[in-house]
């Protein structure tokens, strides 16, 4: 479970959703029910595995998010499937009916979804034999063939699926993989501060700018800092 806010929706609920089912709980501290329902998602959601994700919004704190959900009472709780509101409720409605509410989102595995757990390079093939699509798969074929230095099909596979920022992070390091870029020890800052000055004129080192800053984590504060030093040079 994550606190989602407006700035992390896009990412955290939106982007999340093209991969699994994702239940948004619209939450405020002053809210009674909110206290008693959220305890209640979290282990029923908790107990599908993996296969429904929770995120929860303070709507006081929030506004952005509770305004796209047109939010008039709390605790009101939405699921999302490929970016759009597949299910919801309003109110705390007890355990037995949240548990057929998040049932109904966690389909059974599939083949191709029990070989992806395996996780090696077989069952991944494999997988994506039976389902040429399955977002798991391929990002996570496309990791194996970065390790291994075949960064042309890795970034072949990705292509197949919607970009969400995981696909993004493994694209950016098979085309670092593919330029035999090494980022270094103590990160990536010396490589971003030789390439900014020729962002503007070198497309190559404008793309591995970019790619560098994908491999950062979500929430580093260095993202923002470079990418407004790289609008500044671009515009």
């Amino acid at each position: 479970m994550i606190e989602v806010t407006d700035a992390t929706f896009e990412q955290d609920v939106l982007e999340r959703s093209d991969r699994v089912p994702v239940v948004v709980d619209l939450w405020a501290p002053w809210c009674g029910p909110c206290r008693t329902l959220g305890p209640i998602l979290e282990r029923v959601v908790g107990a599908t595995d993996g296969a429904v994700e929770l995120v929860k919004v303070n709507v006081d704190e929030n506004p952005r998010v509770a305004a796209t959900f047109q939010v008039q009472s709390i605790p009101a709780v939405y699921a999302l499937r490929d970016r759009k509101v597949v299910d919801a409720f309003i109110g705390a409605l007890p355990e037995a009916q949240v548990d057929e509410f998040v049932a109904r989102l966690a389909p059974a595995p599939s083949e191709a979804d029990e070989l992806v757990s395996a996780g090696d390079e077989a069952s991944l093939r494999r997988a994506l034999e039976l389902e040429p699509d399955h977002p798991d798969a391929v990002v996570g074929l496309a990791r194996l063939l970065v390790e291994k230095g075949e960064s042309a099909e890795a970034l072949e596979l990705l292509a197949r699926i919607p970009e969400t920022a995981e696909a993004r992070q493994v694209a950016a390091e098979a085309r670092l993989a593919d330029r035999r870029v090494a980022v270094p020890a103590d990160g990536v800052d010396r490589l971003l501060d030789d390439l900014l000055p020729r962002v503007k004129d070198d497309e190559q080192a404008r793309q591995e700018f970019l790619d560098l800053l994908e491999t950062l984590p979500v929430d580093d504060p260095r993202t923002g800092t470079y990418r407004k030093a790289l609008a500044s040079r671009l515009f």
